[in-house]
């Protein structure tokens, strides 16, 4: 007897390693499976791991961070929390909640976290660069530039702590220190293809073009991939006048990337300006059809259609911006031209003074702000961000946003791996739902389409086959054809005896 009770316990205690052993194993699949960038199988792993053993702080630490990869940020934050709560001492997950709540603008709450981790760590490179991006955001300059101090003070030759600084004097307008910063990255690790890339942008916002266009060649040199680099170069060179150099370059932002709006944009405006009018057209179309709340898109394919004398579109074009923009005089004054050539004089006339109207109303809030000292004459700019919005600068060409940055490329072609928030994917419509009472059924579980509605009917009807609405009606094989038709049949008789009952034409239909 006492045999078998050990060796009963020694069974149970080879079950608990065997579970042990497991867990381990799918664990360490799972951060295999994460450092391949494959993030959705990552999460599946680490569910598992929580299912099993949800008392440990690893396995949510590292769900956190694959959420994190696929910008979910508000889950990785949770998942931290969950971290924390089982590890208070965990610093990574301090560094990788601030980080998730920074990207969530909870900027206070992230420099909370990043203190917390530097209190453990007080010279970790990247915590004290956070919290340097952190107090920037909430405009606490004096701040940041002590946590700048401290860090490359500690780490001299930290060629993103320079970047991050340079990044901050261009948010207080010292474009000085920030062309010191870059100068120093490019010094330190000339092989940095960002430092150029900064350095050039600056370059060209300062005018200074020849060096802006030899840093961006750089940057190009060292990182081929990157298409912000490509439309900042051709900005370089429109603004040198070498209009075919920066057609160019759109076009090779267009090979690698065809669905790239920066560069339909600009390369739709460049082909304007040197009237390949209905290829301009066509850059133009695809910019509306990726984004089609594009108001600036349909007004300059509105001028390009007017060029080619097609008056209706230019019109049709002109009434979506003017819907948004009610209060944009120079398309009305565009429109009433348009409708002149038409000969719809009336239209023209109420265009026209719509426009004066709309005009004289914007002069005087310039004239208004202008006196309250709410509005300082802007310097004159031949580009905009892509986050400028403002309709009036419709015909300016777009520079790539500073902020953009490249999106990782998957090593494998699954397309359930990697960032596949970045996936472009095709939409396709669901079929038109009839009323049915044969539905095919689905080879995977799919959401069950409920009516309120439809189970009053069919507890109404009283039917033996229950009324559906589905998207998946079935074809009928011959065995359902001939119980079907018997079912009319049988309809039918029941009318001839009750002629009233509007159940049975139902059942009959």
């Amino acid at each position: 007897m006492k045999r078998i009770a050990i060796s009963i316990c020694m069974f149970l205690s080879a079950l608990l390693v065997s579970s042990q052993v497991n867990t381990d194993r799918v664990m360490m699949i799972g951060k295999n499976a994460l450092y391949f960038e494959d993030y959705v199988l990552a999460i599946q792993y680490f569910n598992q791991v929580i299912g099993a053993k949800p008392y440990l702080a690893d396995p949510y630490y590292f769900r956190a961070m694959s959420k994190f990869m696929l910008d979910d940020f508000k889950g990785a934050e949770e998942d931290a929390n969950l971290c924390i709560e089982r590890n208070p001492y965990y610093t990574a997950a301090y560094q990788l909640r601030g980080a998730a709540r920074q990207n969530q603008e909870k900027f206070e709450l992230a420099a909370a976290d990043y203190q917390r981790s530097l209190e453990f760590f007080p010279e970790d490179r990247l915590t004290l660069v956070n919290m340097g991006i952190v107090n920037v955001e909430l405009k606490h300059y004096d701040v940041a530039e002590k946590f700048f101090e401290v860090l490359l003070r500690r780490f001299p030759d930290y060629v993103p702590g320079y970047l991050t600084r340079g990044q901050m004097n261009l948010e207080r307008k010292d474009t000085l220190k920030a062309l010191a910063d870059y100068d120093k990255a490019i010094e330190i690790d000339p092989y940095t293809a960002q430092s150029f890339s900064a350095r050039g942008l600056l370059q060209f916002q300062l005018k200074d073009y020849n060096k802006a266009l030899a840093d961006l060649d750089e940057a190009i040199r060292l990182d081929p991939y990157f298409t912000g680099n490509y439309i900042n170069r051709g900005l370089v060179k429109y603004n040198l006048n070498d209009l075919r150099g920066a057609m160019a370059d759109y076009d090779r932002v267009i090979e690698m990337d065809e669905n790239n709006l920066i560069a339909r944009f600009n390369r739709g405006l460049l082909r304007a300006q040197v009237a390949d009018n209905n290829r301009a057209i066509k850059d133009f179309d695809k910019v509306i059809e990726l984004e089609p709340d594009n108001t600036m898109a349909y007004i300059n394919r509105a001028m390009l259609h007017a060029e080619i004398g097609d008056n209706a579109n230019a019109i049709e074009d002109l009434n979506l911006v003017l819907n948004e923009h009610p209060d944009f005089f120079t398309g009305y004054y565009m429109r009433a031209e348009m409708k002149r050539q038409l000969n719809d004089l009336q239209g023209a006339e109420r265009d026209f003074l719509a426009a004066r109207n709309e005009e004289a109303k914007a002069k005087k809030r310039a004239t208004t702000d202008a006196e309250d000292g709410r509005k300082k004459v802007a310097e004159s700019k031949d580009t905009r961000e892509e986050t400028d919005k403002d309709i009036d600068k419709f015909n300016l060409l777009v520079v790539a946003d500073k902020e953009a940055s490249q999106k990782n490329q998957s090593k494998y072609q699954r397309e359930s791996r990697g960032r596949v928030q970045d996936l472009n994917t095709k939409v396709a419509l669901e079929p038109k739902f009839v009323l049915t009472y044969y539905d095919k059924g689905f080879e995977v579980s799919r959401p069950v389409y409920f009516s309120e509605s439809m189970e009053r009917a069919n507890d109404l009807l009283n039917l033996n086959w229950k009324l559906k609405a589905v998207n998946n009606e079935a074809a009928l094989n011959e065995l359902q054809v001939q119980t079907h038709f018997r079912s009319i049949d049988n309809f039918s008789r029941l009318l001839v005896q009750q002629p009233n009952d509007a159940r049975l034409y139902f059942g009959r239909h």
